[in-house]
């Protein structure tokens, strides 16, 4: 049996980073607020932060772990963010299923689409014990059973089933501890992250959107599992196309299909090393901020205000603070309620008044690009009207 981990690789890979950390901890624990167990930061919200990496308000929120959706409630915009009870036992269900009999109808569908060794046989497949006490344990757990499968793998050929093993990743300076539907580890050694979801794959394909989703989210397992595999010598390969299971049809059978996330994978491990680090947001806040819910709706609304926030549509799809965000642009009159695309084409412009005053030539350099297209835009939609013996409508 190949040696366990020492002490400091576990700490590395992410165990009890809380007590290299006391400081940054007891100031996160101070703005959740007192006695509030913090939510975990999981590979969903990661995948959201990493596409708004700018958001320096959802990235501390979720630093410190303050549940957003009991916010936004507290704050008088709730935003009906979230998964139904009914959808959440259906999925359940499903992935109790895909997962009976040690693993054995989804190591069938690996193989079929994945390959990397010979078919694997029922009951054969080694199922490793991963409890232990606490995220920081689990995770050494994972790694630990991650090293001997593929060493396993190495030495008899052997499939290896780990069912919701616990990774850890970095997060601008703090822990979040990930849990993927499950990880396989081929006869040929590399590794692969399952998704099991409960939306349909009809006809061979599902709904563009949500496999989009699924892959940000599986992206993130295939980064924290590459940190693992770093520690490893030789380092195993993980595979950059994971399995993604759905229900077949309209029936309860499952469906695979292998997704190729090196796109996603790239684009949140850039975005993910832009972001602000936790404790460098945190230190610039006023003394005493607390995003406690039980606190009046002023106290907690000058709490949240306090943070920079970028905001735009597609956070309605990520975000519980969606709508009171977007309030405040609407209110600000900021471009970014408009559209990120948008924003990006109307350089220094910031707020629809700017943008206004410079199109009507109150201001703004004629020899900026953007000014001078807004001029040209306003310019054709008068001739327009005009053509029309129409009157110009107020632009707001």
């Amino acid at each position: 049996m190949p040696a366990p981990p020492t002490r400091g690789a576990a700490l590395r890979i992410g165990a009890s980073p809380a007590r290299a950390k006391p400081r940054v901890w007891g100031k996160l624990a101070e703005l959740r607020g007192s006695d509030i167990p913090p939510r975990a930061l999981d590979a969903r919200a990661l995948a959201a932060l990493a596409a708004n990496p700018g958001c320096r308000r959802r990235a501390l929120l979720d630093g410190a772990g303050v549940d957003k959706a009991r916010l936004a409630d507290a704050l008088g915009a709730p935003s009906g963010f979230g998964q139904s009870q009914f959808a959440f036992m259906r999925g359940n269900a499903f992935e109790a299923k895909v997962k009976a009999d040690g693993g054995a109808e989804l190591l069938r569908l690996v193989h079929e689409r994945m390959g990397g060794g010979p078919e694997p046989v029922p009951g054969e497949a080694r199922t490793p014990d991963l409890t232990a006490v606490g995220p920081e344990g689990r995770t050494a757990r994972t790694a630990l059973a991650l090293r001997e499968a593929t060493a396993e793998a190495t030495a008899s050929g052997a499939w290896t089933f780990l069912e919701h093993p616990m990774l850890a990743l970095d997060v601008a300076g703090t822990p979040a501890f990930l849990e993927p539907d499950a990880v396989v580890v081929h006869p040929d050694g590399t590794w692969t992250v399952v998704e099991i979801k409960s939306f349909p794959m009809i006809d061979g394909s599902a709904d563009a959107a949500k496999v989009g989703a699924a892959a940000r989210q599986a992206a993130v397992y295939v980064l924290a599992l590459e940190r693992v595999a770093g520690h490893l010598d030789p380092a195993p390969e993980v595979r950059h196309r994971i399995l993604l299971v759905c229900p077949k049809d309209f029936s309860n059978l499952p469906a695979a299909s292998a997704v190729d996330v090196r796109k996603q994978l790239s684009v949140t491990r850039r975005q993910l090393e832009r972001l602000t680090r936790i404790e460098d947001i945190a230190d610039a806040l006023p003394e005493g901020t607390c995003f406690d819910v039980t606190l009046p709706v002023d106290e907690l609304t000058e709490a949240v205000e306090s943070v920079p926030a970028t905001y735009a549509p597609e956070c309605l799809a990520a975000c519980e603070l969606a709508f009171h965000c977007r309030d405040r642009a609407r209110e600000e009159g900021a471009v970014t309620s408009l559209g990120r695309g948008l924003r990006a084409e109307l350089g220094g412009l910031t707020t629809v008044d700017e943008v206004l005053s410079a199109a009507h030539g109150h201001s703004g350099d004629p020899l900026d690009p953007a000014v001078a297209a807004l001029r040209r835009a306003a310019r054709l939609r008068a001739e327009a009207l005009g053509a029309r013996g129409e009157a110009a409508p107020a632009c707001r």
